[in-house]
């Protein structure tokens, strides 16, 4: 049975056992019945029966392992010749010259075509399409030349049948061998999609995973080094504001502590009010003259959750390539809801003329994500001035989780962070 232990548990045993049945089975019971009998009859002469006995065995056992060993490989496209097993091909084809010649010197003409059709079948399931087709058309066409030389020198009047029946039994049963091995092929081929298509999805959503990690300890990180810089300059001359400082740093890792592990059991969702608030808290914090407008007052509130979640993640983004990527001392956030669609727009000066590049997941995916939910998120530098903008539907037509990660891209103002 080949491989069949590795078919377990993918839907496929009994098909696999199905086709073994099917295809080496009936190879092999159709020699057996057909030749078989022609041996038992005994109005056939004795020195015919021998020879077409052993040969039958041998052709009987070559062609089960030919076909057991062609159903475990693997379904390509283009499967070489060099993969056929030689030593039992050679002996298939020995046994069917034996096999077609004997029946054929006592003009037989209906039984003498069928182990060779059956080698001619085997050859081809090895093969690919387009070298299988001109083998087959060979085949065919000179399967109507023994016979019908053999009755055309003995005038046994049945030229018409030793002629036409032998390429109707070489088609026959190449066509008998080939439908289950194709039905077969395109089952290994779906499953092995299947299997793929589930090995991707868990690769994307570890991409997925670290893509939302990498958010948020960015973001917290990059605001404890900027409070910490500024307590350290602060400890000498106002040590009282440091404390403070020092303080919010604590909270900051608590809270970098508890979203991590809120990330991990999979309860965290990033949202757009939230992100706003704690944009215009970090953005003062770094001494940035931000203003912030809301229109309508509730615009954020009455936007769904998901497009709640995909903004607040184009929010915190964008704010943190303000401090990382930037010697801001202005920004602008600009959140409206009109004609159905959420617009999130979010400029500051000072943006780095060459951004280091970095490796991180940054605008580049979260564009690929707003895509995903029918929205788009676009950016631009002119000048020191980086401009980003989001719009999203207001009620999402596709789910919003990433469909496929894409490679970060720098920006600009460093938008991969």
């Amino acid at each position: 049975m080949g491989d069949g232990a590795n078919d377990r548990g993918a839907g496929l045993t009994s098909f696999r056992r199905y086709t073994w049945l099917t295809v080496p089975g009936t190879a092999a019971c159709v020699q057996l019945l057909f030749v078989g009998e022609w041996i038992l009859d005994e109005d056939v002469e004795v020195w015919a029966r021998g020879p077409t006995a052993v040969a039958l065995v041998v052709a009987v056992v070559a062609s089960v392992v030919l076909l057991g060993r062609r159903l475990a490989l693997l379904p390509v496209a283009g499967t070489r010749l060099g993969r056929l097993p030689l030593g039992w091909l050679i002996a298939a084809s020995v046994a069917g010259a034996v096999l077609a010649v004997c029946p054929l010197a006592v003009r037989n003409y209906g039984l003498w075509a069928v182990a060779p059709a059956m080698v001619v079948a085997i050859v081809a399931t090895y093969l690919a399409p387009s070298s299988r087709r001109p083998l087959i058309a060979c085949a065919v066409v000179l399967a109507a030349l023994p016979g019908g030389v053999v009755s055309l020198v003995a005038g046994d009047g049945e030229l018409l049948y030793a002629a036409l029946f032998p390429p109707g039994l070489v088609a026959f049963t190449v066509w008998v061998m080939l439908g289950p091995l194709w039905a077969w092929d395109t089952a290994r081929r779906l499953d092995d999609a299947r299997r793929l298509e589930a090995e991707v999805a868990v690769k994307d959503e570890r991409l997925r995973f670290a893509a939302d990690l990498h958010d948020i300890q960015g973001h917290h990180l990059q605001v404890i080094a900027l409070k910490s810089e500024l307590a350290a300059r602060l400890v000498e001359v106002d040590p009282g504001r440091a404390a403070a400082e020092m303080k919010e740093v604590r909270r900051l890792a608590a809270d970098a502590l508890g979203d991590t592990r809120a990330v991990v059991q999979g309860y965290r969702r990033t949202s757009l009010d939230d992100e706003i608030t704690n944009a215009t808290r970090v953005l003062a914090a770094a001494e940035i003259d931000a203003r912030m407008t809301v229109e309508p007052a509730t615009a954020v509130t009455e936007l769904a959750e998901p497009a709640r979640h995909l903004l607040g993640l184009v929010m915190r983004e964008t704010t943190t390539n303000v401090l990382r990527h930037s010697s801001a001392r202005h920004a602008e956030v600009d959140c409206r809801v009109t004609g159905g669609l959420a617009r999130l727009r979010v400029s500051n000066d000072g943006a780095d003329e060459h951004p280091p590049g970095t490796n991180g997941t940054g605008l580049g995916t979260l564009r690929e994500r707003l895509r995903a939910a029918g929205g788009e998120l676009t950016w631009a530098r002119d000048g020191e001035r980086f401009v980003a903008e989001a719009t999203l539907p207001v009620e999402p037509v596709e789910p919003v989780e990433p469909v496929e990660p894409v490679k970060p891209r720098n920006t600009g103002n460093g938008a991969a962070s």
